[in-house]
């Protein structure tokens, strides 16, 4: 709808006083009265007129109205603010105007006979929820708090806060949109309350990296072991496991771990063990001497293909 410049409307500035915008409209309104004026347009200048001054000539109305006209002024089409409702209570001035007032004022301070404004719908909330990879396993109530925008029992507005008990689907991902109908902010006039979106977000884990429903683990293996093979143990969210590693096996090497992944709509994605080979911080004399003779006896040369490059 149009946004309505009152104070334009009477001729008078945003900050003039009740005698001169009292003044103003006296002026105006025997200027324009459809008995007196001829012409076209009198009766709807007079109403425009009448519906300033119904606004600016009372302090709770004319405060409420500053507000809008700060928040819609410069705005084409003007909306009120998601969940702003009118704390002043609307008169019944229209057996003086004869006449109805414009939409814009209807929107804010009431509907055309004074009553109650009818049910409106409570504005929907949206919320950034953290999850750990572990809560998407155990299917466990997760509690939250919130608060929502609501009136009291005067009008004025206010915040509530709200606790629930969040189920977090199975198989969930990060950026993942849930909706919990109802536990938005509350209607107003019997009206019905909004919904709840929550964005869920996968807090980053020390060990697993994510990847769709996959996991990744860093596995630090010894270079015998590597060589070698092994049986270590890994940690996995549903538990430790015995892995076996193959012997030659080499530095960022994946091994696959079926079914211990992050749980899908239908099962479980995998666990992949991400071989990295490591050194001792320090390497004994005796040690030293059993690498120089592995060195010698080896005939390996780990970069034999940057001979092959141009």
């Amino acid at each position: 709808m149009e946004f309505k410049d009152y104070y334009q409307a009477l001729g008078v500035a945003p900050d003039a006083d009740e005698k001169t915008i009292k003044t103003a409209y006296r002026k105006l309104a025997r200027q324009y009265h459809p008995d007196v004026s001829k012409a076209p347009d009198a009766e709807e200048k007079f109403k425009e007129v009448a519906e300033a001054y119904e606004v600016l000539k009372n302090a709770e109305k004319r405060a409420e109205y500053d507000d809008l006209r700060r928040y819609g002024g410069e705005r084409e089409r003007f909306q009120p603010p998601p969940g702003w409702q009118s704390s002043a209570g609307p008169d019944d001035p229209h057996g003086r105007f004869g006449g109805d007032f414009s939409d814009f004022f209807e929107s804010i301070f009431g509907n055309r006979a004074g009553a109650p404004r009818g049910p409106q719908r409570g504005r929907d909330v949206e919320l950034e929820l953290p999850v750990f990879l572990e809560e998407t396993l155990a299917g466990q109530p997760k509690p939250i708090s919130y608060s929502v925008p609501a009136l009291d029992a005067q009008g004025r507005r206010q915040d509530l806060t709200r606790t629930l008990n969040v189920k977090i689907p199975p198989g969930v991902q990060d950026g993942e949109r849930i909706r919990l109908k109802g536990q938005g902010a509350p209607g107003l006039a019997d009206g019905p309350a909004g919904d709840l979106y929550l964005n869920l977000r996968l807090v980053p884990h020390p060990l697993y990296d994510v990847d769709g429903h996959d996991l990744i683990v860093t596995v630090p293996l010894a270079p015998w072991e590597a060589a070698l093979g092994a049986k270590i143990t890994v940690p996995t969210l549903h538990g430790r496991i015995s892995l076996s590693v193959p012997p030659d096996s080499q530095s960022g090497q994946r091994l696959r771990i079926r079914g211990k992944g992050l749980p899908t709509r239908d099962g479980h994605g995998d666990l992949y063990a991400l071989l990295k080979l490591v050194m001792p911080d320090t390497t004994p004399e005796a040690t030293r001497a059993l690498w120089q003779q592995i060195a010698q006896q080896t005939p390996f040369d780990p970069r034999a293909e940057w001979s092959k490059a141009p």
